[in-house]
């Protein structure tokens, strides 16, 4: 996996937003723990491919929607990619995973969204540091565990406040205001 490009590491970022929706996976059933491990690291490694020209530590915002996983009426193509690997096919994974789901991975802070009218929840924070490694200051979980670790299946309609007491979350939501430039 490319955990370190030019412009610093990705590596904690793409693993908190591997292990969310590997989560799902492991939730829902349908997948083993071979499978599972397969998919999380061939999306890890199709992520940091995909992001390795996209990362801009100094700027987290810039390439934002590059980064965005999204999952609505089409499949992510990475996610699908990932899932395809281990046998799955696009209806199979919409199965198993939020039939509305955008995640954000961006430096220093991996935040989604369940359902169009649901709160962005933060899942990985961490600050950058002077000596160029960042310290980590809130999130769901350590994003170097393992897929083993079992959170409760997070209803679509639920909100952060709901998520703090289902996934184990320490960190609340977050007001962001969407704006549109022409």
């Amino acid at each position: 996996m490319h955990t370190l490009c030019a412009r610093g590491t990705m590596k904690p970022e793409i693993s908190a937003a591997v292990g969310f929706l590997s989560r799902f996976m492991r939730i829902k059933g349908h997948v083993n723990d071979r499978q599972l491990q397969t998919f999380s690291q061939t999306l890890q490694d199709i992520l940091a491919e995909q992001y390795k020209h996209h990362w801009f530590p100094d700027r987290p915002n810039k390439g934002s929607g590059y980064r965005c996983i999204r999952i609505n009426h089409k499949m992510d193509p990475l996610v699908g990619q990932a899932g395809q690997r281990i046998g799955l096919s696009i209806q199979q994974l919409y199965l198993l995973l939020p039939s509305e789901l955008t995640l954000w991975v961006d430096p220093f802070e991996v935040s989604y969204r369940i359902g169009e009218d649901g709160s962005i929840c933060v899942l990985y924070e961490s600050h950058p540091s002077t000596n160029g490694n960042p310290s980590v200051s809130t999130g769901n979980s350590n994003p170097a565990s393992s897929v083993a670790q079992v959170s409760p299946m997070v209803d679509s309609h639920i909100s952060c406040k709901e998520e703090l007491l289902v996934m184990g979350r320490t960190s609340s939501a977050k007001p962001y205001m969407m704006t549109v430039s022409s």
